[in-house]
């Protein structure tokens, strides 16, 4: 049981995935950081207010969903231009001529046997 939970855990997708949710981790901070400390006194100064928690409708208090609404958005957008990159990357990558392949071992022999039948 022990072999199998060491092939398992040593896995390059389990070690890839484990390696995305800790720069995920750290990226979510950092977006969270912009999103609190840049972004939002943006819009507060263009709104009068950076926290809309004070909006309230009757038992309803509306203005954190607002602000949660406001910070999804902006972290989504930031996402979007990431995988955007990481995508025009792979695109880069893509378009690299690949060698052209050689014909299986049979069709040259055959060529050969061919070519031999000719003379």
């Amino acid at each position: 049981m022990l072999k199998e939970f060491k092939e398992f855990a040593i896995k390059g997708n389990m070690i890839d995935m484990a390696v995305g949710i800790v720069i995920g981790a750290a990226f979510g901070a950092i977006i969270g950081s912009l999103v609190d400390d840049v972004i939002m006194p943006l819009v507060g100064l263009l709104l009068g207010s950076t926290d809309f928690s004070s909006i309230v409708l009757g038992p309803v208090n509306i203005g954190l969903f607002i602000n949660a609404i406001v910070k999804f958005l902006i972290i989504a957008w930031a996402l979007f231009i990431v995988v955007k990159g990481i995508n025009s990357l792979k695109k880069k990558e893509e378009k690299k001529p690949a060698a052209p392949a050689s014909p299986p071992a049979q069709e040259v022999l055959l060529g050969e046997i061919r070519d031999l039948l000719k003379k």
